[in-house]
């Protein structure tokens, strides 16, 4: 099996540059950047890919047609893939609701994925709807030994953190601390009895260490990209 799940992140959109927390689908577009991250992410990648495939928010299908259209490929849309859903906090920017969400999805990461956003997902609902999908798409191609390219899947940053982690065993204080800015990737590998091993998260290969000090809130806060 040599081919590769390849969960990037889309490219700038509308939203980000507001720092809004744009989670419901089907959300903002991307800006002229955005698609600018989406065609250099397609020229940079190191393995051909064979499927393009990106959630239903309209800048993940923006990305990933501008991925497709470099790499000579059709996209399909797959429900399930979207962004975390922060319920009352949606569209706002403002730091009250920041710190909310980045204390939501601290205690996520730490264990605690029955907490929900204010009046939006568990961790465990976001999981539920998202890691089927990613064992489909191991089942029905990288499973197949006539499946050599990897799958590139355009989601979204803080989803493919929670996901990523808790399916490849990456430790919850390393995923807080390594945000996935626009168009960088999580890449994993399918491995024996189901299982998924981290090869890269971002530029960034294993091992991946637990970090000791980290401070979620504080670095959204002061981020201009609280999502990522």
């Amino acid at each position: 099996m040599s081919g590769r799940l390849v969960l990037v992140r889309h490219g700038q959109s509308h939203g980000n540059v507001d720092r809004r927390l744009d989670t419901r689908p089907p959300g903002a577009a991307l800006t002229d950047l955005g698609r600018d991250q989406a065609l250099a992410f397609a020229r940079d990648l190191p393995q051909p890919a064979g499927m393009v495939a990106h959630s239903v928010a309209l800048r993940a299908a923006q990305t990933a047609e501008a991925i497709g259209g470099e790499l000579g490929l059709d996209t399909l849309e797959i429900e399930g893939i979207h962004e975390v859903q922060v319920g009352e906090l949606e569209d706002r920017n403002d730091d009250d609701a920041i710190a909310s969400f980045e204390r939501v999805y601290q205690r996520w990461h730490q264990g605690d994925l029955d907490v929900p956003m204010p009046g939006g997902e568990t961790g465990n609902e976001v999981l539920d709807r998202y890691v089927p999908v990613l064992t489909q798409l191991r089942m029905r191609h990288l499973d197949d030994d006539a499946w050599h390219d990897d799958i590139v899947v355009v989601s979204h940053g803080a989803a493919i953190r929670l996901v990523s982690a808790v399916v490849a065993g990456v430790d919850g204080s390393f995923a807080l601390d390594h945000h996935l800015a626009n168009a960088e990737s999580v890449v994993l590998a399918p491995i024996t009895d189901g299982r998924w091993s981290c090869l890269h998260w971002s530029t960034l290969t294993p091992p991946f260490y637990p970090e000791p000090d980290v401070h979620p809130v504080e670095d959204a806060l002061s981020s201009a990209d609280p999502m990522g």
